[in-house]
């Protein structure tokens, strides 16, 4: 009852009059005791001016070493050295003050050295006991049995999720596995160890398990998919911990619970990179980005901001788009220096206007028509937007004296079949050929598809499987590589400070996924069996479209740079007036809307290049018969 009208009274109050009598005590009992053994003892007394002189001297040493600003309630290991050293420091001043006072004539030289360390039980044995019972206390009223749950990966990872869950009523955690043969029989926050992850269905099955949270934030590709399909053979939920570099770009917490994403299965490692020479390239530059609220556009402005960029001007074609961004980084980046401008970067006005504005010294190329069974018919549009727009942008950059270019490529312009890929392989050329004519360093990279970007298929198979599908996938076999947009980005920042000008850099995309794959598990994500719950059905390869993706010409003899994930593409170089002619007269077929003419010049320009025309009928195989 004291104690709580203390603690009305001022919150530390009651603290401050433990931890001082912690102090009386130790004092008058150590010193008591040591007199004990002495014929002749000094009249001290309980509450005498030498106690009153402690007192003081310890109290101004808690205050100065900051003691009463740590909570009882998560008191841990820096809290008690933290009370070890007021209690050493309390007895030099106690020293200091009482000869002052009377030259120690009172105090017994043992009393200074016994004194910090019984003080220190005395105010840390409270402090623990406090955050034991609260840890650890079971209101009965009001506590739920809570969800059961297992607990994958018994490293630090899971020892933060078992420490922050037993202290919540919503789950109970029956028990962790890991593969680690040295943690078997192991406890951990009273948790025991149950055995390996090959194991979970048994255990789960033993243990009444209702669901399973997996503890394993650095797992690589393989791993996760491994962990991943010994949860879905219990059939029960399961849960994870966010990735450690989501949770270093401040995407996710780290005690966060999320559902497995697609992108967990299908994300590599955490990419390398060289930040200081990064940081070099964009921090305090100006810097312009076309198609800046595309998927990749948006995700480099996003990072430009995030490196210190001077100025960041946005041209973007799509209102909606810019709209969106441009909200988002003036609420994450209040002091960047933004422009964001609505217009088409094929268009010269509108173009260079933006460049009298901004005056970059960096420039992203992002801006292009992407979508191949849509463009295959459209040749006007997709040479007007990819080709010739990259040439005005180009230009632009050279005239205005910019640094750097950067061209944003696919890796379907190597061996092109589309009319996409035939078109931002003529971008290339051109930007490899005019790095020649111009101050400004062109440099291209290349790239495979970007999981989860607009218009690619995994948004596509999301609303398929939401509706019940069938999820549609073009042929059995084939295949494509994917990497994730903060990683595509970063690697296109990176390439970006690699070359001298001239060079296609082309991004290590890994081990090609199959659609098939990444179907069956996007179902299987959404709880549900493929073939049995929702359907997989193969429509034919459309128009353009390649069973297999490729990152280099035969021609380009590539070879390693500095940097791991990336790989540089020699450039096969034309003629320039031959090109700039070619060119004239696309300019001149655009205008006129002569898509034969377009494609005889594409065929001009990319002899490799032979445009699919043929139709493939829509052919429905169930997915019990598909190939293996």
């Amino acid at each position: 009852m004291i104690k709580r009208i203390i603690a009305k009274i001022h919150p530390r109050l009651a603290v401050v009059v433990h931890d001082l009598s912690m102090v009386w005590l130790a004092w008058t009992a150590i010193t008591s005791f040591r007199w004990s053994f002495e014929m002749e003892r000094p009249e001290l007394g309980l509450f005498g001016p030498e106690v009153f002189l402690v007192l003081a001297a310890q109290g101004l040493i808690f205050w100065i070493t900051g003691l009463y600003k740590g909570l009882w309630r998560f008191a841990s290991l820096p809290d008690l050295w933290n009370i070890l050293r007021a209690a050493t420091l309390g007895a030099l001043a106690i020293s200091i003050t009482l000869f002052l006072y009377n030259r120690l004539e009172t105090v017994p030289r043992t009393v200074l050295l016994v004194y910090p360390l019984a003080l220190a039980v005395l105010l840390g044995l409270p402090r623990l006991a406090y955050r034991y019972w609260k840890d650890n206390r079971l209101d009965i009223l009001s506590r739920s049995p809570g969800v059961r749950v297992l607990v994958l990966g018994a490293g630090r990872a899971g020892d933060t999720l078992v420490r922050g869950l037993v202290r919540e009523n919503r789950y109970l955690v029956v028990g962790m596995l890991d593969d680690n043969p040295k943690l078997r029989g192991a406890r951990v926050h009273g948790v025991p160890v149950l055995g390996t992850l090959e194991q979970l269905a048994e255990l789960a099955r033993e243990t009444a398990a209702q669901m399973v949270l997996i503890a394993m934030p650095s797992a690589s590709n393989p791993q996760m998919q491994r962990v991943v399909r010994f949860c879905e053979e219990t059939g029960l939920p399961f849960r994870t911990m966010p990735r450690l570099a989501d949770v270093v770009a401040g995407r996710s917490s780290f005690g966060e619970l999320k559902e497995v994403a697609i992108e967990d299965l299908l994300g590599r490692e955490q990419v390398q990179l060289d930040w200081t020479s990064i940081r070099t390239g964009i921090s305090g530059k100006r810097v312009l980005i076309t198609g800046g609220g595309g998927s990749i556009g948006s995700e480099l402005c996003r990072q430009v901001a995030r490196l210190g960029a001077e100025s960041l001007t946005i041209l973007e074609l799509s209102e909606f788009n810019l709209y969106r961004i441009e909200q988002e980084l003036r609420r994450e980046f209040p002091d960047l220096l933004l422009d964001s401008r609505i217009g088409d970067c094929g268009d010269p006005a509108s173009c260079d206007k933006a460049f009298v504005q901004a005056r970059p010294e960096v420039v992203f190329h992002a801006a292009a028509y992407k979508h191949v069974p849509l463009l295959q018919d459209q040749v006007r549009e997709a040479f007007r937007n990819n080709v010739l727009g990259t040439q005005v942008v180009a230009e632009a950059a050279d005239r205005h004296g910019a640094g750097n270019f950067v061209m944003i490529s696919t890796d379907k312009a190597v061996n092109p079949s589309s009319v996409m890929g035939a078109c931002k392989r003529a971008a290339e050329i051109f930007c490899q050929n005019f790095a020649a004519q111009s101050q400004t360093r062109f440099i291209t990279v290349r790239f495979g598809n970007v999981l989860d970007s607009a218009g690619s298929v995994v948004p596509l198979f999301r609303k398929q499987i939401r509706r019940g599908g069938p999820v549609t996938v073009t042929h059995p076999e084939i295949t494509r590589y994917f990497m994730t947009i903060p990683e595509a980005c970063q690697l296109i920042l990176q390439a970006s400070v690699l070359g001298n000008g001239g060079e296609i850099f082309a991004l290590d995309m890994g081990e090609p996924v199959k659609i098939t794959y990444l179907a069956e598990q996007m179902i299987l994500l959404a709880g549900k069996q493929p073939g049995r719950d929702i359907e997989i059905v193969f429509t034919g390869l459309r128009s353009g479209e390649k069973l297999f993706e490729e990152l280099f010409h035969p021609l380009e003899n590539y070879q390693a740079t500095n940097h791991a994930k990336i790989f540089l593409a020699q450039p096969r170089c034309m003629a320039w007036a031959l090109l700039t002619q070619q060119l004239q007269q696309a300019r001149l077929a655009v205008a006129d809307y002569d898509e034969e003419q377009l494609r005889r010049i594409l065929d001009q320009l990319l002899p490799e290049f032979a445009a699919r025309d043929t139709e493939t009928s829509a052919t429905v195989i169930p997915f019990a018969a598909r190939p293996s």
